[in-house]
């Protein structure tokens, strides 16, 4: 055996030692996290199904806002352009149509005939723009008010798609979960800076691009945001997201486990401190989903999914696969 490996033995075993005399262990974590292959599949395309649903139906929501009040705009000038056209009505009443030729005809001189006529070119002018204008408002009204329609009609559509998704979801989970929960309390600010979104609020697609900090794998874009911002709130404690083996989002550099022991995982159910620490973490994550572009999380026998909010969660009965030791993040 080369000496440099007789050399790292003691110091692997010392490190061993230290692990087990502490309770600590590096990466204990579930490795298919989230139940069953097909439960993943179902939690992954019931959340994201919910998440674009939701983008779409605000989107909506924005624009039939700018609608109401570009239309309110709209109304406001019908109202005076009616005004104006109704003066220019109420005086040919008053003192009868002035044709062109009656306007001419009663010219004492040539100098009053080029007077009127030059008048008479400015009223057909300023009266007929008033009329156009009216004529352009009312339409543009109209359409307005089709528009408006149409973003109540897209509003219901994705409202449908959303209440559809949240059935499937809680379909998928009734094998692991015994129905809802009441979630955790504090991490009550909502402080994360926000992941880029598209320019109609969906989320853009990523792949597993950027190194991972926590391992020497990769993970997305938005993950890294999720981790940062996470650590920028103070949940500092021993956090591993890329992992090559099984399924789910850890392949695919969309998932953190997030330590509830301060030393890192325990093959054990957090309690006092930590167990408040992993509560504190769960709910921030949930506060802050919609900033950071949060899947679901799944903690202490519990699992976040916007579709659903809380319900009760269980694994196979560890420590890990309860996830009383750690909390699960899975991003879009």
């Amino acid at each position: 055996m080369p000496a440099g490996r007789r050399g790292r033995r003691p110091l692997i075993a010392l490190f061993v030692a230290v692990a087990l005399l502490f309770g600590a262990v590096p990466a204990y974590a579930e490795p298919n996290e989230g139940g069953t292959k097909k439960l993943r599949d179902a939690l992954e395309a019931t959340a994201k199904a919910h998440i674009e649903a939701k983008a779409k139906l605000d989107n909506s929501k924005r624009r039939q806002k700018a609608l109401v009040g570009e239309l309110a705009g709209l109304e406001t000038q019908l109202v005076e352009l009616a005004a104006q056209v109704g003066e220019v009505a109420a005086q040919s009443y008053r003192v009868g149509r002035l044709t062109p030729t009656s306007m001419l005809l009663n010219s004492a001189s040539p100098e009053a005939f080029l007077e009127r006529a030059a008048n008479l070119d400015m009223m057909a002018q300023r009266d007929g723009k008033r009329l156009r204008t009216l004529a352009e408002a009312r339409e543009q009204a109209r359409q307005a008010k089709i528009a408006i329609d149409a973003e109540v009609r897209e509003q219901q559509k994705q409202l449908a798609v959303m209440a559809k998704k949240k059935k499937e979801a809680e379909a998928a989970l009734a094998a692991v979960s015994s129905g809802s929960s009441g979630g955790f309390s504090g991490g009550s600010s909502t402080s994360a800076k926000p992941a880029p979104r598209n320019s109609d609020g969906s989320w853009p697609s990523e792949s597993c691009s950027v190194n991972d900090p926590t391992t020497s794998g990769c993970i997305t874009p938005r993950t890294l945001n999720a981790l940062q911002q996470t650590q920028a709130a103070g949940y500092k404690r021993y956090v591993s997201c890329y992992r090559s083996g099984g399924s789910g989002e850890h392949p695919k550099g969309r998932a953190c486990d997030f330590s509830a022991a301060a030393g890192g995982f325990k093959d054990q159910t957090a309690t006092g401190g930590d167990k408040a620490y992993g509560d504190n973490l769960a709910a921030w994550h949930v506060r802050n989903a919609s900033r950071l572009g949060v899947l679901y999380v799944i903690w202490y026998r519990q699992i976040w999914h916007p579709g659903t909010g809380w319900r009760a969660y269980s694994g196979s009965g560890s420590p890990a696969a309860d996830h009383t030791n750690h909390v699960h993040l899975s991003m879009y």
